[in-house]
């Protein structure tokens, strides 16, 4: 099963911007030790991962009766911005709660997605 994984939050770690040089780099080490933990792990493969630019570059597009409406800014039900992604293929939640506790403690969404293949 295929999970989209969103990091949407900051959770118990600093901003990065307001992180030193040497807690950005503990916090990418992080990320390669889940790289690594998934790669390890059997059934497990990150399909797709990127980091995201903030909230205020991000464009919503409502398409309401053929009309198409493009408004800057964030889901406006999202209070956090969304930080980055994963696409994981995994057995179930439970292996791929497992992995991400090797993530820094970000707020983290995580939601299977539907195979919708013809």
């Amino acid at each position: 099963m295929k999970y989209l994984v969103l990091l949407i939050g900051d959770g118990a770690e600093k901003p990065w911007s307001d992180q030193t040089e040497d807690e950005q780099t503990a916090a990418m080490a992080k990320f390669g030790e889940f790289d690594a933990a998934c790669r390890a792990r059997e059934g497990v493969e990150i399909l797709a991962g990127e980091a995201l630019s903030g909230p205020s570059d991000t464009t919503v597009m409502r398409t309401s009766d053929g009309s198409v409406q493009l408004t800057d800014g964030p889901y406006a039900e999202v209070i956090e911005g969304m930080g980055g992604f994963y696409l994981l293929e995994a057995p179930d939640l439970d292996v791929v709660v497992e992995l991400l506790r090797v993530l820094p403690p970000y707020d983290i969404q995580i939601q299977p997605t539907v195979d919708v293949t013809l």
